[in-house]
This record gives C-alpha cells, structure tokens and sequence, in this order.
C-alpha cells in the first residue's frame, strides 16, 4: 500500500494517520545522474533537536561516521554510495517511544559527498524521495523532491516532530549551498 504524497511545507500526523506507531523507518532514496562522470555518493543523517532549535550534543548527530544515538532510539542503517537499485538507498530507524522527551524533532537531511571537487549538486539528482514506514514496513507518508536545486549540495528532506502528544511528518526541501557543513552549522553541530 502506497502512502500519502506530500508537497513541500505539508505536514502530516503519523499518530493519526497510523495509529499505534512505534518504530518509524524513515527511507531515502535516488537514482544516480545518467551522464558521464563520477558518481553521486549521497549521504542520509539526522539531526536530534531540543525546544531550543539546537542540538544537545554531539551525540544526536546521526550520519554514516556515527550511526547511532547512545540510547539507540535513532539508529542510520548503513552508507550506500551509489544509489544503484530500487526503493531506499539509506534508511533511519527512529524508536519513537525512546527518543528523549526534550528532543522536540527529527531533522532528516540528505547531503552530496565531496560535491565540491566532484561540482555536483541536487540539480543533476534524479527522483530524490523520503518515505516513512511503520514497523509492518508500509509507507505511512512520502515527499518527492521535486524542485529545482541546480546549486545546492545538500537538503534538508523532511523533520518528524512532536506537536501536542503526536509525532508528526513535515516535507520541508530546504536546499543549502554550504553542504552538510551548513545545516550542521544551523543546528549547533561541532564542526572539529
């Protein structure tokens, strides 16, 4: 069973929409550039973000060199470079019950690796898609990046957030020309 198709800034209630969620697997996926030259290395990562909009330590930045919150409410799955194949290329698990009570959301971003050396960019990324599956596996909600992101390196996909006792779903698509480097920076992320 397919999902239900957001469009950039839509929300959707995950607890409304499938009652008793507890494990949300969020997916990635894309398919590489079909024109000559390197190929696309993308990488999914998720930032844990207190009330304040900033993290609250190193340790709720979730990327392929740290796979795992502490408490393991937020696990990455696992670094695929290529692309190649169907449905996700990466995929977060997010134990909803264990995320901590003063993370506010889940910020899910998409970054291209070495997009500076390689001049690559979102713009010459095809079908870019976030999906969330509940513990069955089914699709609760999918985003399809469809704008135009010719200079940006890196994307801000989607956010799972509390809001009044529910976890929600928010196709954001914020596109950055600073790459991970960026968004890490917007969120407090220690760059050393």
């Amino acid at each position: 069973m397919a999902g239900l198709s957001l469009s950039k800034g839509t929300n959707l209630s995950l607890t409304k929409t499938s009652p008793g969620l507890t494990i949300a697997t969020v997916g990635l996926g894309w398919d590489p550039r079909t024109t000559a030259g390197e190929q696309f290395d993308l990488d999914a990562s998720a930032i844990l973000v207190a009330a304040n909009g900033r993290i609250r330590s190193s340790d709720d930045f979730i990327f392929y060199n740290q796979m795992s919150t502490p408490d393991g409410s937020v696990v990455h799955q696992g670094d695929n470079r290529t692309g190649e194949g169907d449905g996700d290329d990466e995929q977060i698990v997010i134990d909803l019950a264990a995320v901590a009570a003063d993370v506010e959301r889940i910020v899910i971003a998409v970054s291209i690796h070495d997009a500076d050396n390689r001049r690559q960019n979102f713009g010459q990324v095809r079908s870019a898609f976030c999906r969330v599956l509940d513990q069955d596996l089914e699709e609760i909600v999918r985003y399809d990046l469809t704008e135009d992101a010719a200079r940006e390196t890196a994307m801000l996909f989607a956010e799972i957030y509390r809001n009044n006792g529910e976890w929600k779903f928010r196709a954001v698509g914020q596109g950055y020309e600073t790459g991970l480097a960026g968004i890490a920076k917007d969120f407090g992320v220690p760059l050393d």
